[in-house]
């Protein structure tokens, strides 16, 4: 037995599926299979339980599974602690954050980092969703907040909360709900065809059979806020984004009934890279900033298990 068996092991119980697996540690789909079949082999139980949908762990796989995710949890403090040992500089992280993200909680969890965790430099990098989903890959970002992550290979994701869209507009007669036909009616500005509110947008008309207006697409987020303010346009954005421009009366936003323009935030890093020496640390203060930052949104969020608290050993 050994820690690669044992990584594999975990992965494939956790994805629930051997192709997916090996998709996620980048290895063939065979050299996978073999690495479990050995392991059974060694240990003369059987770990899995193959069936159509995927693989489940029998009970002696879930012993294992316990067990296993003890030990690399184990070796991966170990590596953190030997590096933080030899590292004498502090570990610079870059970390991806949204534009409205940006706004709501950015510079204040600069601050608390650098006051609060002397061996970490960070570096915050503000795009689009799509764009930071491809630094992660590209190995350009540590971490990043991004919204609508589908499953792929080269991220792995976490959950933190879904949140609503708003209508946006600079007409201040109207406050109330708005209907999502009603929205859809009326000629808007969006990201563009890569950006998840508008695919949100894309695929909640299409039931609805209203083909959506697009005046502008701009992929800067202060361009679109001003195409709103000019009165010719209004537009679908999260809270974040336009923050300043509520609270300061220059912009109305309105919730849109029916709940069918719902995001997901995700924490997102790629599975290849070495754990970081202060990930954890950074990852607390991180979800920390996010659950004081929901309260001013409320009750247009609804927070994920991996927004949770981590539990103190």
């Amino acid at each position: 037995m050994n820690l690669r068996q044992l990584r594999y092991f975990t992965q494939t119980v956790e994805a629930g599926n051997i192709t997916r697996a090996a998709e996620q540690l980048f290895v063939a789909q065979p050299a996978l299979g073999l690495q479990i079949r050995q392991l059974e082999e060694e240990l003369g139980v059987p770990l899995l339980i193959r069936h159509s949908r995927g693989v489940t762990a029998t009970e002696a796989g879930k012993l294992l599974h316990d067990r296993a995710r003890d030990v690399l949890k184990q070796v991966d403090a170990i590596k953190r602690e030997v590096m933080a040992h030899t590292n004498t500089g502090a570990e610079s992280i870059t970390l991806g954050l949204t534009p409205g993200l940006g706004k709501l909680f950015g510079a204040g969890l600069m601050v608390r980092v650098r006051d609060d965790m002397q061996g970490v430099s960070l570096s915050v990098v503000e795009e689009m969703s799509f764009v930071l989903i491809d630094a992660v890959e590209r190995d350009e970002v540590h971490l990043a907040l991004a919204y609508e992550v589908s499953e792929r290979p080269g991220v792995v994701r976490v959950p933190l909360f879904d949140e609503g869209l708003l209508f946006v507009t600079s007409d201040s007669s109207e406050k109330g709900p708005i209907s999502l036909g009603d929205v859809l009616k009326q000629p808007m500005v969006l990201a563009g065809e890569r950006d998840p509110v508008y695919q949100l947008v894309m695929r909640a008309a299409e039931p609805l059979g209203i083909e959506p207006i697009i005046g502008f697409e701009a992929s800067s987020v202060s361009i679109m806020k001003s195409l709103v303010m000019e009165g010719s346009v209004v537009s679908i954005m999260p809270y974040g984004s336009v923050i300043g421009e509520l609270q300061r009366g220059e912009l109305t936003g309105r919730a849109i009934e029916g709940g069918q323009l719902v995001r997901t935030l995700y924490l997102v890093h790629s599975p290849r890279r070495m754990p970081l020496i202060h990930e954890d640390e950074l990852v607390e203060l991180i979800k920390l900033h996010i659950r004081s930052a929901l309260r001013k949104m409320e009750p247009m969020v609804n927070p994920r298990e991996g927004l949770a608290a981590r539990p103190v050993d």
